[in-house]
């Protein structure tokens, strides 16, 4: 892996972050693949099978695993299409949970660029902090990571795979729809 390909990656996803900060929805679209999977697993609300703090009678109330899996109950599970429809309602006028619509700022950090098995892809960790401002007083904080997987197109890379982590059980927000 070369430096100019991690540069690379950095770049285009800390473009990524001023397009949705800048409120450019339909130019961040064109940053996704036709058949990507966009999703956010709930968190776990068990304990692990080693924990010492409890003692539990019912084994079923343990859980191995942080996150759900791919085929359980996620707070986000979209596709390309769902995705712009959500654009289209935000244009729309008609998105009550944005009106007034959001202001945010995404800092993006702990880039790690692994290699992703072709030439023409990549997988990226990295950490974010979305703040999300609304109205005169809503404000709220996503603190979470990514894991995501780019493709080269030919001309720019393109989300073919994003998985968003966040480590709450419960969100505190009013919605979750913001883009991350």
């Amino acid at each position: 892996m070369t430096r100019e390909l991690v540069h690379d990656v950095e770049q285009f996803l800390l473009r990524e972050a001023r397009l949705l900060d800048e409120g450019r929805f339909r130019d961040w679209l064109s940053l996704l693949a036709d058949d990507i999977r966009y999703w956010m697993p709930s968190m776990g609300r068990r304990y692990r099978a080693s924990s010492k703090a409890l003692v539990m009678a019912d084994s079923d109330r343990c859980l191995e695993r942080e996150f759900s899996s791919e085929s359980e109950v996620a707070i986000l599970d979209e596709t390309k299409e769902s995705l712009e429809r959500r654009v289209a309602r935000l244009e729309s006028g008609m998105a009550w949970a944005e009106d007034p619509p959001s202001h945010t700022c995404h800092i993006i950090s702990n880039i790690a660029v692994l290699e992703g098995g072709r030439e023409t892809q990549v997988t990226v960790h990295s950490n974010f902090i979305l703040y999300r401002t609304r109205g005169e007083s809503e404000q709220d904080f996503y603190v979470g990571r990514r894991q995501d997987l780019l493709r080269w197109s030919g001309s720019d890379w393109r989300i073919a795979y994003r998985k968003i982590l966040l480590p709450q059980h419960v969100l505190a927000a009013k919605n979750a729809s913001n883009f991350f």
